[in-house]
């Protein structure tokens, strides 16, 4: 017999979640459109048959073949209904079970290559006790599931004769998951089957006792609460016929106290009134009772009128401000700036900040130092990480364990309308399902919308406009651009070495000192050891890795006292492998005598300038531009164009073009293992090449940085300070600069510009004239 003579091609419905068993009715919605398409194809032909397979997983919209089970039911479609356009409500009654061969299409709808599967007729006692065994199990279920139904289960599925249709109609009744229905579908034997449905039984009667124990002590807990509840009231009556006052009535009346001497704007007093009527009429047990007691507190909690006294001693206040930071003369100004205006106006609205920085260089503690310098209440709150609006705008008040938003209850703990509060890290907030924290900022920071901020939980206006905020933040690219324009940048660069060495001296070291329970007059910190510290064992733009190598340090000087030490310490550099370990970062050491093709660069990092050296060779025979040293695309596209101005301009250079159509240039930058990237490096990469074609070296004291374009203008670049600062530690006297960045020096200290010459540029035959002097006479007579 060829066993491809019993397969049959017919339309399938993938099920969701449920089985269809041989023999059984069953009703279920079609919705997806290959799914209608299938049941109407089933429909056309006259024996109406469809095969139903169960998918392995319920959120497969279009599943194929290894997304259904091997095992399904051919069905015929009793009846069809259409209660939308894009629906329809089907009646299928299982025939017999198949196995899925393949499936023969999946366009416009699915079609299946299914072949009969029928179960043994095994027969005996081990089939006959099993099915009583279950008979019994089911009955036993059925009057836990449905107590005191008047329904003769026993009878029921005693008259089932075949064990293997009991199996099935028990399966459709009780609540089994879809591994479970599958492999009550895909057992060879009777046998099989009644075994685990004995055990699926079982465990469902474990089930439903345990919910019946749970249901009766719920049962008990509600019969102790009415007690209760009549205690309570025979209570309250036996104190009014003693002439005292209930408990519930003493708290109303304090309330009630409370609201009468609490300065209230009007429309806030008479909501407070309304909802103490309310709490006066409930009994104390109701749910609302509580959640009415809590609102009343919060509300008579909340500093609607009180706000502190502001300082208005600007010289106070700038005392204040540099006895807590070194430097950061713009923040200063600019609180020093309000405070004025504060005191020719004090109806002014607060000012709102955003300091822009990286990690470690005192953002934070700035706003604990605002909030001293002016007398006011300060409150920090972290926005990092924050996905739910609710959090900052709170939770109505219908919802369970509904509560203020952090705005409010920051309000609240200050005591005051008019605190610093500061949000931090505004860059990290988070946005999904919940809502965007972000743009419940937008009204939170405005001045114009603030001064009536309603909380979802208070639903009352607040006024927030004398709240001084500040916000932090690392970067701004992740800030929305509506929530920017609402705020005042304030940029925080990174420290200098020299700014550390002394912030180090007045903050941090006397700090550690105390921290690790030494005396400042048993440790010293000489200059060329923090400058050690600074260079070898750290490398960021703030200062938390050198107060905790200062901490390091301060705990191992401990460490000597505790076990008997009496002299003074001074760590001097020589200890400092001793106590930190090995250096941790290198310095990139200054060539004094740089050869043909190499010259001199600066870059600007988070952690400060360094210096940077672009080194290029000829590859004879070779062809192209090869570029090595972990260059972004900017970087990359700044020497292509650099190569290409060298090139164009081979004449003038005195270089002879055959090197550029018979050696290809391979460019690199060290350290390879740090990614790079900016505009900046184009006029340093175009004096290393004129310098490798001409064969002439670049000065060994002059680093340059600057942007270059194709015609050969400079243009200018960020970062003037810090690249200053680190050409000048690396002992390099000349630096080139682009004209236009000439108004940036006024931000670098005035003792490193003593003791350096700066040589301002517009085009990059000035470069090529003031970096390699070979050819400074030949680009003149040119020019």
């Amino acid at each position: 017999m060829n066993p491809s003579a019993d397969v049959q091609t017919l339309p399938l419905l993938p099920l969701r979640n449920t089985v269809l068993f041989p023999g059984l009715l069953m009703p279920f919605s079609v919705g997806r459109p290959t799914s209608i398409a299938a049941a109407e194809a089933a429909l056309a032909t006259e024996e109406k048959e469809v095969v139903l397979v169960a998918q392995r997983s319920a959120t497969t919209e279009n599943p194929r073949r290894e997304d259904l089970f091997d095992v399904g039911t051919k069905a015929v479609i009793k009846k069809m209904a259409r209660p939308t356009p894009n629906g329809m409500e089907l009646l299928v009654l299982g025939e017999e079970r198949v196995r899925l061969e393949s499936l023969v299409s999946v366009d416009p709808y699915l079609r299946a290559a299914v072949a009969p599967m029928p179960v043994q007729s095994d027969t005996g006692p081990e089939v006959e006790a099993l099915k009583r065994a279950i008979i019994d199990l089911a009955v036993r279920a059925m009057a836990l599931a449905q107590p005191g139904a008047a329904i003769d289960f026993n009878r029921i599925f005693a008259e089932t004769e075949d064990p293997l249709r009991l199996v099935y109609l028990l399966a459709s009744v009780l609540t089994l998951d879809l591994p479970k229905e599958q492999a009550l579908l895909e057992a060879n034997t009777r046998a099989e089957a009644l075994r685990l449905m004995h055990s699926y039984l079982a465990q469902e009667i474990e089930i439903l006792e345990l919910r019946t124990k749970i249901a009766d002590q719920a049962r008990s807990e509600m019969t102790r609460e009415q007690r209760e509840y009549l205690l309570r009231q025979q209570l309250r009556a036996i104190q009014q016929e003693l002439g005292e006052q209930n408990p519930e009535q003493a708290e109303v009346d304090a309330l009630r106290e409370r609201l009468k001497n609490k300065n209230l704007p009007d429309d806030v007093r008479s909501e407070a009134e309304r909802e103490l009527s309310r709490l006066e009429r409930l009994p104390a047990a109701a749910p609302e009772h509580s959640l009415i007691r809590g609102y009343l507190d919060f509300i008579l909690e909340l500093p609607w009128m009180e706000r502190t006294e502001d300082y208005l001693d600007i010289q106070k206040a700038r005392e204040i401000l540099d006895q807590d930071h070194y430097d950061l003369d713009d923040v200063k100004k600019r609180i020093l700036e309000h405070l004025g205006v504060m005191k020719l106006n004090p109806e002014a609205k607060a000012p709102i900040l955003c300091f822009v920085g990286p990690p470690g260089v005192g953002k934070t503690s700035l706003g604990q130092s605002i909030a001293r310098a002016i007398g006011r209440k300060f409150e920090r709150m972290s926005l990092g990480g924050l996905h739910d609006e609710a959090e900052l705008r709170g939770h109505r008040r219908t919802y369970i364990g509904a509560m203020p938003g952090r705005i409010i209850q920051a309000i609240r703990r200050a005591g005051a309308k008019n605190p610093v509060l500061m949000l931090d890290e505004v860059d990290k907030l988070g946005r999904d399902f919940r809502g965007d924290p972000a743009a419940a900022l937008l009204e939170i920071l405005d001045p114009e919308q603030n001064k009536s901020f309603r909380d979802n939980y208070l639903d009352l206006p607040f006024d927030l406009s004398s709240v001084f905020f500040i916000t932090t933040a690392n970067s701004l690219a992740t800030i929305p651009g509506p929530l920017l324009d609402r705020m005042e940048m304030l940029t925080l660069e990174g420290y200098t070495s020299e700014e550390k060495v002394e912030i180090a001296k007045r903050y941090l070291i006397p700090k550690q000192v105390k921290e690790a329970g030494l005396k400042p007059d048993q440790i010293e910190f000489p200059d060329p050891t923090l400058e050690t510290i600074i260079a070898r064992y750290t490398r960021e733009a703030g200062l938390r890795q050198l107060e905790r190598q200062i901490a390091r340090i301060a705990r191992k000087v401990a460490l000597r006292f505790a076990e008997g030490r009496t002299e003074r310490v001074v760590v001097s550099q020589d200890e400092l492998p001793d106590m930190l370990g090995p250096e941790i970062f290198m310095l990139e050491k200054v060539r004094r005598s740089l050869p043909p093709g190499v010259a001199t660069g600066l870059a600007w990092t988070e952690s400060g300038g360094e210096v940077l050296y672009i080194e290029a060779t000829l590859l004879p025979d070779g062809k192209g531009l090869t570029l090595t040293g972990q260059l972004g695309d900017v970087m990359q596209e700044s020497v292509r164009t650099a190569q290409s101005y060298v090139w164009a301009h081979a004449d003038e250079l005195g270089i002879d073009r055959e090197k550029f159509s018979k050696a290809g240039v391979h460019i690199h930058v060290p350290a390879g293992a740090i990614p790079k990237d900016g505009p900046s490096a184009g006029i340093t990469a175009a004096a290393a090449l004129a310098s490798l074609y001409t064969g002439n070296p670049v000065r060994g004291d002059t680093a340059m940085t600057g942007e270059i374009t194709l015609t050969g203008l400079v243009l200018p670049i960020g970062g003037i300070k810090e690249k200053v600062l680190a050409a000048r530690r690396a002992g390099i006297h000349r630096i080139i600069l682009p004209k236009p960045n000439e108004k940036d020096l006024r931000l670098v200290p005035d003792y490193a510009r003593k003791d350096l010459e700066f040589i301002f540029v517009e085009k990059i035959e000035d470069v090529i004239a003031a970096a390699i002097p070979a050819l400074t006479e030949r680009l003149a007579l040119t020019t």
